[in-house]
């Protein structure tokens, strides 16, 4: 005799819906295991029709622990979904995995234990149970023995992870400091880690610009690569980190507020979605498809 307890507990374990677990009950004859088998072997198959799907929002994700810092991207197809917990604590649960195991790409992390079976099996179970693809995009692994920090931003919309090195003093300054990279995106640590053929590429178009300018164009050129070489200061102050303003107070730059409490390392900025395509949302047309009213 299956009951509505029965029920209720199937689908607090595998998130199904009450009649699927009912029909998965009935034909493992009242075998709770057996049922969560039967709906997992459904549940692939529905997963698996997901795939087609666009999932481009998502949230970045993080964790730092025992010198191991992780930041992940896991990307969904509705923001709705990416608010919600269960999405938040799927990609607690990964982003820890990669911490404890260090995989090298995508490929090996979904091979990782995970939950009792693969990281594949676990994003397969919660793409069922959640009702839409889930894809792990990418992440990145820092292990140091300085610190690590991480700001996520907007719930994880913007995600980024710093390096300190040689740390005196000033957490509160590291996290400032991985705030100020996400608001103001630098691209680089400091001026020297710029390559030269990135400030040459610079000076050409600098150049090229003032040439084009009525009220630069008749000046020497000896002039225009004086101007040229302000414009490459400006470079490095609006790209490197040291370099631009206090995001908390302008007056001063990243490098006078952290002194000689500690050297940033590294650092990455991810922006959720970034270059993935976007689904084009038409609800009159999906309405018409699934009532076949084409008018």
């Amino acid at each position: 005799m299956i009951t509505a307890k029965d029920v209720a507990n199937l689908r607090d374990i595998t998130g199904a819906g009450m009649m699927d677990c009912k029909r998965a009950l009935e034909e493992a004859n009242g075998n709770t295991e057996k049922a969560i088998e039967i709906l997992r072997e459904k549940g692939v198959a529905k997963a698996a029709k997901k795939q087609g799907r666009i999932a481009a929002e998502g949230i970045v994700g993080a964790y730092v622990g025992n010198g191991v810092g992780v930041l992940l991207e896991v990307n969904c197809e509705s923001d709705f979904v990416s608010k919600g917990d269960i999405f938040h604590n799927l990609v607690s649960t990964v982003a820890k995995v990669v911490a404890e195991n260090k995989p090298k790409d995508v490929d090996a992390l979904n091979k990782c234990k995970c939950e009792g079976g693969t990281v594949a099996e676990y994003i397969t179970n919660q793409t069922v149970k959640i009702g839409e693809k889930i894809s792990i995009r990418r992440f990145e692994i820092y292990e140091t023995k300085g610190k690590i920090e991480t700001y996520l931003h907007m719930g994880g919309k913007v995600g980024v992870m710093v390096e300190a090195t040689d740390f005196v003093s000033g957490e509160d300054v590291l996290h400032d400091v991985a705030l100020q990279i996400a608001a103001s995106n630098p691209s680089y640590v400091q001026a020297s880690d710029v390559p030269a053929s990135v400030i040459e590429k610079e000076k050409e178009i600098m150049l090229v610009q003032m040439q084009n300018d009525e009220k630069n164009k008749n000046k020497p050129k000896e002039i225009l690569q004086k101007i040229v070489l302000g414009k490459v200061s400006k470079y490095y102050e609006e790209n490197c980190l040291v370099d631009q303003p206090f995001v908390k107070d302008d007056s001063k730059k990243v490098k006078d507020v952290i002194g000689n409490k500690f050297k940033v390392k590294r650092f990455v900025r991810w922006t959720m979605g970034e270059g993935l395509e976007k689904r084009v949302e038409d609800f009159a047309a999906e309405v018409a498809a699934q009532t076949g009213n084409k008018n």
